[in-house]
């Protein structure tokens, strides 16, 4: 029927169908753009010199303004795929610590307006440091899962070593990044032999080597020969991640655990001790040592670690 007031019925109508209609003309464009993406085959826009999307954001979430352990703990929540846990176990620290470190971090970010941008070439260097340290430590989480069933994370381990060969690709001249390709392929080559048919870890000494990988020793190797040819002809010394890399690559050449060179162990952990001291470092030292001077020196090493390394089951063991 009509209304009781027409006039103000049709002045109402009239307002919103306006309204409607000005907010579908303000979409318009918009809409016919999402559309157009649909069909669009042409090449995308580009995203900065690292191209692939993981690896790219974690460049953008390794931001200078964090401090270089809350940065390498906030990627790994966030992209690494790794619990607040298993980030706690690898920095050796208190499940709460790290999770009052990653809130913290968050905080920060939001308090001092980060912008958490595309890096640039130019900022391609000032993180990677942090960026290597988020590699490692999701492949060393998937070497030795810490929760689950399986006591190896293929997953993990895969897409730790993806990345490697990502940034080898970005920075093929950069030692740290070969060095970190060559330890987890090195690494990652005795995969096959270190779980036993009922799912027990089996230690270096007692694999049955002939199950390594002999392709990933192969490149591994050639790795580390080119780092070492590189630092002969004047380059850069080497980092934490080619040291590591040499130790591995002395153990892979070892056709029996009791062939090993344990003195070229103990001098290449005496130079990755002057790059990082750490309580880790030092107790692994104290392994190779108790090779070449017997366990008595070894013990006395690894009594000075027992306060620091206390939680750390390795240090028991």
């Amino acid at each position: 029927g009509v209304p009781p007031n027409p006039g103000g019925w049709l002045a109402t109508t009239a307002t919103r169908k306006a309204i409607d209609r000005l907010r579908r003309e303000s979409q318009r464009d918009a809409k016919h753009q999402e559309a157009r993406l649909v069909y669009d085959d042409g090449p995308p826009e580009p995203t900065g010199p690292v191209e692939d999307d993981r690896l790219r954001l974690i460049f953008t979430c390794c931001h200078p303004a964090l401090a270089v352990e809350a940065r390498v703990a906030l990627t790994l929540r966030l992209l690494g795929g790794l619990t607040v846990s298993e980030i706690a176990r690898a920095f050796l620290v208190q499940e709460t610590t790290m999770a009052r470190r990653i809130t913290r971090a968050k905080a920060k970010i939001k308090a001092a307006h980060i912008p958490y941008r595309v890096p640039s070439a130019d900022d391609i260097r000032e993180r990677l440091a942090g960026v290597l340290a988020v590699v490692y430590l999701v492949f060393n989480e998937g070497y030795l899962a810490g929760d689950g069933d399986d006591a190896v994370r293929v997953d993990l381990t895969d897409e730790a070593i993806r990345l490697g060969r990502l940034l080898r690709t970005l920075l093929p001249d950069h030692g740290e990044v070969v060095g970190l390709l060559a330890l987890m392929l090195l690494t990652d080559a005795r995969r096959p032999a270190r779980v036993s048919r009922t799912g027990e870890l089996v230690t270096l000494d007692e694999q049955d080597r002939g199950a390594w990988d002999r392709t990933l020793i192969a490149e591994g190797r050639a790795l580390v020969r080119e780092r070492i040819e590189a630092v002969a002809a004047g380059g850069d010394p080497p980092g934490r991640y080619q040291l590591q890399a040499a130790i591995n690559m002395v153990h892979t050449e070892a056709p029996s655990a009791r062939d090993t060179d344990w003195y070229t162990i103990v001098a290449l952990y005496g130079r990755l001790m002057l790059l990082d001291p750490s309580p880790i470092v030092r107790l692994n030292r104290a392994v190779a040592v108790a090779e070449v001077d017997g366990p008595g020196v070894g013990l006395a090493e690894i009594d000075r670690l027992a306060e620091v390394l206390d939680g750390y089951h390795a240090f028991h063991a």
